[in-house]
């Protein structure tokens, strides 16, 4: 197995000496290794690109774990899943190599050292606080300070059924503020049927961007991404875009989840409404390596977006909400 990797890895690798494929920042990445990811084995593929979601009969014991894992004939692909960790940072690392990624990447202190030794100059480290609704400022200061933390991602509290304004994040909104830690928070889907897959109290409405409203009004020094941009309310989306110039999105999971018509309108209204400098790319990869090729492919086919908004989409736009320097930037061109 290890030989069938190292001949791939050397075939489907720039030539030496070759000139790096324009760079791309990832906003929306995941080192969690499949075990701790999903507990259980063998790994479910994953589909991308559904044409449909079956109709199912709920009094049926299983029918959402079926709707769930919804593969052929309603996908277009269906994406293996990396069994083991070695598997998962071999075939990960080979495609921020191969598209020249950097990826703001979510995952334990000790994960992302494994990944930045294995992807050198590639990882951006993001986390949080293990409890948002309790966050412990001095041990987040002191990992901002090391430069182990530079990115406040992914707020995933939609999944505990709390919005971005409810009262018991406040001091979390209010450290990061203070950090001047950009925050990448959830704000749109799941998988299909989640509510009824071990997530309970995730709640649809959460997904509304005129949650963020609030915290923005209240730090208005705060940089906040939402991230999978608060599908399907795009209007809400748009207003709050609108309104609050440090606010961006990120298009994360909805360029290979959803159906590419789909994904394509949503994006092509935010897009047409002016938003094209604040739109960030994101794979939102988990354990299924192939979607960081899928995710590509929707914005590189999108035929309303001219060269220079994929650009802007692909890297210019993470680049400026990321605050990075002109020599990082000079380093991720290979100059």
């Amino acid at each position: 197995m290890r030989l069938v990797t190292t001949l791939f890895l050397l075939i489907s690798s720039p030539s030496l000496g070759a000139e790096p494929p324009a760079p791309i920042i990832d906003v929306h990445l995941h080192t969690k290794p499949p075990g701790e990811f999903l507990p259980f084995s063998p790994k479910p593929s994953e589909c991308a690109l559904p044409e449909r979601l079956p109709a199912v009969d709920p009094s049926q014991p299983k029918v959402l774990p079926a709707y769930m894992k919804t593969k052929e004939p309603y996908c277009e692909r269906v994406l293996p899943p990396a069994e083991s960790e070695e598997e998962l940072i071999a075939r990960t690392v080979e495609r921020l190599e191969r598209y020249n990624i950097f990826a703001v990447s979510t995952g334990s202190a000790e994960t992302l050292a494994t990944w930045a030794e294995r992807a050198p100059g590639r990882i951006i480290p993001a986390g949080g606080p293990e409890d948002p609704t309790a966050p412990d400022e001095q041990a987040l200061r002191q990992r901002v300070d090391g430069g182990a933390l530079e990115v406040f991602a992914e707020i995933s509290t939609q999944y505990m059924g709390i919005a971005p304004d409810d009262p018991v994040l406040e001091r979390f909104w209010a450290i990061a503020e203070a950090l001047d830690r950009p925050v990448g928070i959830h704000l749109g889907p799941s998988a299909a049927g989640i509510p009824s897959l071990g997530f309970p109290t995730y709640r649809a409405r959460i997904s509304n961007p005129l949650a963020l409203e609030e915290v923005l009004m209240r730090h208005p020094h705060l940089r906040v991404y939402a991230m999978h941009a608060g599908w399907p309310m795009e209007s809400e989306m748009i207003h709050m875009l609108y309104s609050y110039p440090q606010l961006y999105v990120d298009i994360a999971v909805l360029n290979w989840h959803l159906p590419r018509a789909e994904f394509h309108r949503y994006l092509e209204r935010l897009v047409g409404a002016g938003f094209s400098d604040r739109i960030l790319f994101g794979s939102d990869q988990m354990i299924w390596p192939d979607a960081i090729d899928v995710a590509i492919e929707s914005i590189e086919s999108a035929p309303f977006l001219s060269d220079a908004q994929k650009r802007d989409i692909f890297y210019n736009n993470a680049a400026r909400f990321l605050r990075l320097s002109q020599e990082e930037i000079a380093r991720h061109h290979g100059n």
